[in-house]
């Protein structure tokens, strides 16, 4: 049994349990997964730059700036020491990181004027920055050993970077209500949701952690999750 600090959407913590060493930087693996992601992402891009040429609605280059900031932040993160690569913490981080990517903009009517979605992204937009800013280069898509951070919105809510993801998705979906888009989001936020509940099962195992937890006592939602 092994005791390892760890860093991710979260924050921080430690892992318990039997510790495996991260992948080496460089890896096929690593490389496979920067790949995957350029490659949604890239696809993504064009599809929405297309409509908001076509349209001029740019609520959907809201939600492309929040994805962006995983595609930088994902090529440029810090190597860790531990990397919790359990099928379960796998395969949530496969739903809820390459579902949004697969979204398209829409031509039916929006369920509410763009003012509105595009507040509802903007704030969606900025928690998030304000979030991976608190992590820097120790952004990680899985838990993984790379620092402890307890500060900035991370003093509210335990895992800000994932509130900031539904809400610009909510303002995504209000503006191009089709059914792939409520499918694909909803699949990634349930992820999502489970994810950090997978996260913390692991996180608070360590007394620090919970002494975190009790600080600040709300996941995502302030009085309700």
């Amino acid at each position: 049994m092994s005791l390892a600090l760890t860093r991710s959407d979260a924050g921080y913590g430690v892992r318990v349990g039997r510790a495996r060493p991260a992948a080496p930087k460089g890896t096929l693996g690593d490389k496979l997964a920067k790949i995957c992601i350029l490659a949604l992402f890239s696809a993504m891009a064009m599809r929405i730059a297309k409509d908001c040429a076509d349209t001029g609605h740019v609520t959907g280059m809201l939600l492309l700036a929040s994805e962006a900031l995983v595609v930088a932040l994902t090529l440029v993160r810090r190597s860790a020491e531990v990397v919790d690569r359990s099928w379960k913490a796998r395969m949530l981080t496969l739903f809820s990181t390459f579902g949004p990517p697969l979204v398209r903009p829409v031509s039916v009517a929006a369920l509410a004027p763009e003012s509105l979605t595009i507040v509802i992204s903007a704030v969606g937009l900025i928690i998030v920055v304000l979030g991976k800013l608190s992590l820097g280069r120790s952004f990680g898509l899985t838990p993984a050993n790379r620092g402890v951070v307890s500060s900035g919105l991370y003093r509210f809510v335990r895992h800000p970077i994932y509130l900031g993801y539904l809400t610009t998705h909510v303002g995504f979906v209000i503006a191009n209500p089709a059914d792939w888009n409520l499918v694909v989001l909803l699949a990634a936020d349930i992820a999502l949701l489970l994810r950090a509940i997978c996260e913390e099962r692991t996180l608070a195992a360590d007394d620090a952690y919970r002494a975190y937890m009790g600080r600040v006592r709300w996941r995502i939602f302030p009085g309700v999750f």
